[in-house]
């Protein structure tokens, strides 16, 4: 274990026999670091936080540290990253809080760029890339595979579909549907993510069949619902078309087209 004698390290933190911390780091008393994690310098840890192996954090990156919620009170909750993600500068993670399930989640193999920032009870899947200065609100799940570019900005309790790509600057109030571009302020859906399927292995009959799609749900100006109807009866669509059908139809059951305010807890009264 290669621990700087300048980092401040709690004796009742758990770090794997390899991980290495750099000068001016602080690790609390309740982190838990994977194998192979690397912390570079001026890095903090903080909170009920559990990081999995092969993580890797950049200077100034800062992990755990209370939601900013004027109502959080020092609830337990916690922070949980999965394995081989990269933290770059300045990054910020929140833990949760208790008006949902106490935890801000990270899968595995995400890479989250300068001054990006996770807010509270957020739950990120994995291969996610987030662009220098990207901002999600609390309560926000972002499926597998997505793309978010500089600057964007997104809602709370907003749902990201599975590859999605977000372009940079773009402003995020209600839920991006997957294998979509979307970008603008305020945003629309552009078009289909061919190049984030293509990347993904998904074959190009698949993509031929969402472009289909796209152009029969958002170009031809009938309503939705009718559109959605029609193509789950329809029995020859693949199941990444299906899958943005079933997407499309829990946005709408949700408040300000966000699926997510649907499952909001209710204050006590």
């Amino acid at each position: 274990m290669a621990i700087s004698k300048l980092a401040v390290v709690s004796p009742k933190a758990e770090l794997a026999a390899d991980v290495e911390v750099g000068p001016f780091c602080y690790i609390g008393p309740d982190v838990r670091l994977g194998a192979g994690t690397v912390l570079h310098p001026s890095v903090t840890l903080v909170g009920c936080t559990r990081v999995g192996k092969r993580n890797v954090f950049y200077p100034n990156s800062t992990i755990g540290t209370p939601p900013q919620d004027i109502l959080y009170r020092d609830a337990p909750t916690r922070v949980e990253i999965g394995d081989d993600n990269v933290f770059r500068e300045c990054v910020t993670v929140h833990r949760g809080t208790a008006k949902d399930a106490g935890l801000t989640h990270i899968g595995s193999r995400c890479y989250f760029m300068a001054c990006s920032h996770v807010a509270h009870d957020c739950h990120l899947e994995d291969q996610i890339i987030f662009g220098n200065n990207v901002l999600i609100g609390g309560h926000v799940h972002v499926q597998v595979g997505v793309n978010v570019n500089g600057g964007a900005a997104i809602h709370p309790f907003t749902t990201i579909g599975r590859l999605a790509y977000v372009g940079g600057l773009t402003r995020i109030v209600q839920d991006v549907p997957p294998f979509m571009i979307v970008e603008g302020h305020p945003s629309r859906v552009r078009g289909v993510n061919v190049i984030g399927m293509q990347r993904a292995g998904i074959p190009d009959e698949v993509a031929e069949a969402m472009g289909k799609a796209y152009r029969r749900i958002y170009r031809r100006g009938r309503p939705r619902g009718e559109v959605l109807d029609e193509m789950e009866k329809e029995g020859a669509w693949p199941d990444e078309v299906r899958f943005l059908c079933e997407f499309l139809r829990n946005s709408g059951s949700g408040r300000h087209g966000r699926y997510r305010e649907s499952l909001r807890k209710k204050p006590p009264a």
